[in-house]
């Protein structure tokens, strides 16, 4: 099904800004209206330009304040790639070693964490229980380093450091711990002199500071904005995005503190994709070493590769990386095609948790050149790239039915009976699964729908070795039976897509 939207190649440049005949902004429109995102803020990078940011729908659906380039957002977890360039200036300034055991910084930890290096934390591999984890922490509460430690401190590691990889806040308040103690700055002020004030970026803060911006309230004026009529300061507003829950109750803001160099950055995506910019030549890391030791994957002592570091996410296809993020309320993520010939890098902020960007980024940045599309059929198919060779995926995916108590019902492994028939094919492996009280509502409805039942998941490696999950887009394909609006079809494909990013992903 590899497939060419265009008979000639679509560069950069290019005035079309549509992936297989549909626009950038009907991609964001569908998007949100099948997840049901109240706003977002969408941000390209071709650099060394932003040619495009844009907000879609409401950052505060209450006081309906709008989407906008200003808005700011939670980063999540794209606060993580803030404190690794953090460390990694320290480590340039010939203030820090990367492998230095933690005893050399932080003498107190206990004793079994103390060999753990800088660079081990950096990299998730360290071993350390996550301290959001214990059952005594909150969220919503100040914190300070020695009282999160107090948390975990008696726990044992989850593994032997250099022996697995598992995300865990816990490495990186001990990264940021390191980094205070060191430039003898609190972590804000370090990397607020370092990156945000260095870049001269103006919409980009720690949760403490996002009341230092001019906005207005607008609960007293009936929700319509005043203060620009009179003052220039509130023209084009820079506002702090909003998130409520069922009862249309606000979500507290997370204090810094409670996930220090973690998740603890607010900022718009025009910023982001400035700091972005920043990260692809020596403006903030100098040595091209340095930042490939951030960049690129790495192999454990046991000789597995892992495509990660630090929140960053890896890929075959060249040069491609990207960042996910979520907390309460709010979702984030941000991909780079690094590549000298494509320079493209996608953000996306969202006023809703636990969304996916990833398959939605891959079609926007095929909007913007050929170079960066998929070559399958993104409107029959979901279509996720993985980080992952195929045996290890389709372990995952089964690994995952099991969890979930979903029968496996087939697994076909279309290499190995090609290579039975003498012939050659690049792995390729197709598992059948399914719940009979799922599907058989489906059928009640048009018994013939059977044809498509039960659910799969088609896991290959292509020509240039990049990995797939791939599965029917099922809101199309029902549509094929009349079937669109049946409750069950969101369900499935929710479902499918957790699976296709559990199988997919390094953590």
């Amino acid at each position: 099904m590899n497939t060419k939207e265009h008979t000639t190649m679509k560069m950069r440049g290019s005035a079309d800004i549509s992936y297989l005949q549909q626009t950038v902004d009907q991609l964001i429109w569908d998007f949100m209206q099948e997840h049901d995102i109240p706003g977002l803020t969408l941000a390209i990078v071709q650099a060394p330009y932003i040619p495009r940011v844009v907000g879609y729908g409401v950052s505060d659906s209450l006081q309906k304040r709008l989407a906008s380039p200003n808005t700011m957002w939670p980063a999540a977890q794209i606060s993580q790639a803030f404190a690794a360039v953090a460390v990694m200036q320290l480590y340039e300034d010939d203030k820090l070693d990367l492998n230095a055991p933690l005893e050399s910084y932080l003498p107190e930890l206990p004793e079994s964490w103390k060999k753990i290096t800088v660079l081990q934390l950096l990299r998730q591999t360290s071993g350390l229980p996550d301290y959001r984890k214990h059952p005594g922490f909150d969220l919503y509460r100040e914190w300070t380093y020695l009282e999160l430690l107090a948390l975990i401190q008696e726990q044992a590691l989850d593994f032997a450091p250099a022996t697995d990889v598992e995300a865990s806040a816990t490495n990186f308040l001990l990264l940021t711990e390191i980094i205070e103690r060191i430039s003898r700055k609190s972590y804000r002020e370090f990397v607020i002199e370092r990156q945000i004030a260095f870049l001269g970026l103006k919409h980009t803060c720690f949760m403490e500071d996002l009341n230092s911006f001019n906005h207005e309230d607008v609960t007293a004026s009936k929700n319509i904005h005043q203060k620009f009529k009179a003052d220039k300061l509130y023209i084009d507003p820079t506002e702090p995005a909003a998130s409520y829950d069922a009862n249309d109750i606000p979500l507290k803001r997370i204090p810094s503190s409670a996930v220090r160099g973690y998740a603890d950055i607010w900022a718009s995506a025009q910023d982001i994709s400035f700091w972005d910019i920043g990260l692809a030549g020596s403006v903030l890391i100098h040595k091209p070493e340095n930042r490939a030791l951030l960049y690129a994957p790495w192999q454990l002592p046991d000789g597995r590769e892992i495509p990660a570091v630090a929140g960053w996410h890896f890929y075959r296809h060249r040069g491609l990386m990207d960042i996910k993020g979520t907390l309460p309320g709010y979702s984030s993520f941000l991909s780079r095609f690094t590549d000298s010939e494509e320079l493209v890098c996608v953000t996306l902020l969202a006023n809703k948790e636990a969304i996916d960007f990833t398959n939605l980024a891959r079609k926007i940045a095929g909007a913007f050149g050929d170079l960066l599309s998929t070559n399958y059929d993104d409107n029959r198919l979901y279509l996720l790239e993985g980080q992952l060779p195929v045996q290890t995926m389709v372990e995952k995916l089964e690994t995952e039915l099991r969890k979930r108590e979903i029968p496996l019902f087939a697994k076909f492994d279309h290499a190995l009976n090609a290579k039975e028939a003498g012939l050659e094919l690049l792995p390729t492996t197709v598992l059948v699964f399914g719940s009979p009280k799922v599907g058989t509502g489906l059928m009640q409805a048009d018994p013939s729908i059977s044809l498509e039942l039960p659910l799969r998941i088609s896991i290959w490696e292509d020509q240039t070795g990049s990995t797939w999950l791939a599965f029917p887009n099922l809101k199309r394909l029902s549509a094929e039976y009349g079937l669109e609006n049946h409750p069950v079809i969101p369900k499935m494909q929710a479902l499918l897509e957790q699976l296709v990013s559990s199988a997919g992903n390094i953590y």
